[in-house]
């Protein structure tokens, strides 16, 4: 069973977060292992399995690249720890970043980041996985790389 499945919700890149707690806390009273002390053994290693599922699919579904990491990976798309290779047209971009980096840097960051958003805006905001294609995903794939890159930039400048 996927993180969608047992939140009950349909496979997506953006999760709306209104409904999320409140599932999350339906799932936890129904799973919680303190509520399986008097069950045998069995019933109580499923229900610490589930209850800990649960714990990371919320905190998956909390950040959007967490969720677009998970979709990745469960459409087979991506691997934990995968190296993947960057264009250099964006490593060039990144490079020249890099290079006039200050504290006044974040907006011209942000603004690349926006940029590089809007490639792939559509198929995120209006993701349907009855219809997604794999070339589609490889976009998400590529921004999902390149966002991740930039957020570095962007930590190294809050040190």
């Amino acid at each position: 069973m996927n993180y969608f499945e047992l939140f009950d919700l349909p496979v997506s890149l953006t999760i709306d977060k209104s409904g999320l707690a409140k599932k999350y806390f339906e799932l936890q009273k129904k799973y919680h292992p303190d509520f399986y002390t008097q069950a045998d053994e069995a019933e109580q290693e499923d229900a610490l399995e589930k209850s800990s599922d649960i714990n990371k699919a919320l905190k998956i579904f909390q950040h959007k690249d967490s969720t677009i990491k998970y979709v990745l990976q469960l459409k087979g798309l991506l691997e934990e720890e995968e190296k993947y290779q960057l264009p250099p047209d964006f490593l060039m971009e990144v490079m020249e970043l890099n290079e006039n980096l200050s504290k006044d840097s974040t907006e011209a960051i942000t603004a690349f980041e926006n940029d590089i958003y809007a490639s792939v805006k559509q198929i995120i905001e209006l993701y349907d996985d009855t219809t997604i294609t794999t070339k589609s995903l490889l976009k998400v794939k590529e921004y999902y790389f390149k966002k991740k890159y930039l957020q570095r930039i962007l930590d190294r400048l809050d040190d």
